[in-house]
């Protein structure tokens, strides 16, 4: 018999759409006992809010988010509007007893975090932080080939992940559309926004990032704002590049930029352990790359005349939440992930467990190494992640 669970969604960008498809999507290819029903959308203009709550299937909408979290009919709290905003609606969302998914970064900083990390245990609330990545299959078949031990013991983790739609003097900051260019409004730049991804896959895979030594660039030091017509000060950061070194005793390195032309959203990771690799690239998303060089199990070499890297179409029905979409050889894209970690979302409420991850302390946990990553590019020296904690 189904549940149903009544969803307020905060925010009509590209997160809300996102998000919305999954709520659409999720009961017509996973076999789950609640069932999400589109209740309510919030965003502060009517004219746009009106619009996206029409189109999306939305049973009402409200321009203010406190009436929507004092609603008796809405059970979850969906967060997908800018950062500076989740702050009180996640402490708000708590103290009514709903549950709370909030798009990622968590925070606008550790402080932040805490808080929010604080008032979600208290409240004893399901939670989880859109980190999506993590439901892509070939990063979820990663996992599990780090688990089964096929990598063995870690020596080294890189990622990059590099855009380059910032790229211009004539680009304003702020606004609707540039948001993420205010750091007012984002935080930060792209540690905030890209590296926080790689940064959960990356202690996902290989566990805590101990320590980490930072540079960070603003490449073009003032933009028109958008709302104010203003030229002003650029206070993100265009780019980014660390060294970490983690609990493992591994060594990490980590580049992001929104600088890099012809690069959309290349998003990629290798990790090089003793008995073998994994590298995986977001714009060639259905493959995971592994390189085998002994058995896991018995610890014998490969024959010299057979290795090499070994490129797995990620699409069988035995591979990581591939049984609930297409045939063998066809493959999902983006949007799959948001329902995919939906599912696993839903699945963890059906069957009682511990909250799904990543969860708000996960998302903390993210946060710390973030505010590390920029206190070190400030300092010019090593900073250590357990110093936010």
């Amino acid at each position: 018999m189904s549940k149903p669970l009544n969803i307020g969604m905060i925010g009509y960008g590209f997160m809300g759409r996102t998000h919305t498809n999954a709520y659409r999507q999720v009961n017509k290819f996973f076999d789950l006992e609640y069932q999400p029903v589109l209740k309510a959308c919030c965003a502060r203009k009517e004219e746009k809010i009106k619009p996206f709550a029409e189109n999306w299937g939305y049973e009402s909408y409200e321009t203010d988010w406190r009436k929507l979290i004092a609603r008796h009919d809405i059970d979850l709290i969906d967060i997908g509007s800018p950062n500076n905003t989740h702050k009180e609606i996640v402490l708000a969302a708590a103290a009514a007893g709903k549950m709370v998914l909030c798009e990622k970064p968590l925070a606008m900083d550790v402080a932040e975090a805490k808080e929010r990390c604080a008032a979600i245990e208290k409240a004893g609330v399901a939670n989880m932080v859109w980190f999506n990545y993590r439901r892509v299959p070939a990063i979820t078949l990663a996992k599990q080939l780090v688990d089964e031990k096929r990598v063995g013991k870690p020596f080294h983790y890189r990622a990059t992940y590099l855009q380059d739609w910032t790229i211009g003097q004539d680009v304003p900051q702020g606004g609707a559309a540039l948001w993420r260019l205010d750091a007012k409004v984002a935080g930060s730049g792209v540690t905030g926004d890209l590296l926080a991804h790689s940064i959960d896959t990356a202690e996902w895979l290989n566990g805590p990032i101990r320590s980490v030594v930072a540079k960070t660039e603003t490449f073009v030091k003032q933009r028109m704002h958008a709302e104010t017509g203003k030229v002003e000060p650029v206070g993100i950061d265009d780019a980014c590049m660390f060294l970490a070194v983690f609990e493992n005793g591994s060594m990490g390195t980590f580049e992001s930029t929104r600088y890099a032309r012809g690069r959309k959203n290349f998003n990629t990771f290798e990790l090089n352990g003793e008995t073998g690799s994994l590298f995986f690239d977001l714009e060639d998303p259905q493959y995971l790359d592994y390189f085998k060089y002994a058995d896991p199990k018995s610890g014998e070499k490969v024959e010299d005349h057979l290795t090499g890297w070994q490129r797995i179409h990620v699409t069988n029905s035995e591979h990581p939440y591939m049984d609930k979409w297409w045939v063998p050889g066809c493959t999902i894209g983006y949007e799959h992930t948001f329902t995919n970690a939906l599912s696993d979302f839903l699945k963890s409420l059906e069957e009682g467990q511990p909250p799904v991850q990543p969860d708000f302390r996960s998302g903390l946990r993210t946060q710390m190494v973030c505010d590390a990553v920029l206190a070190s590019a400030k300092e010019g020296k090593w900073v250590d992640v357990a110093d936010f904690g």
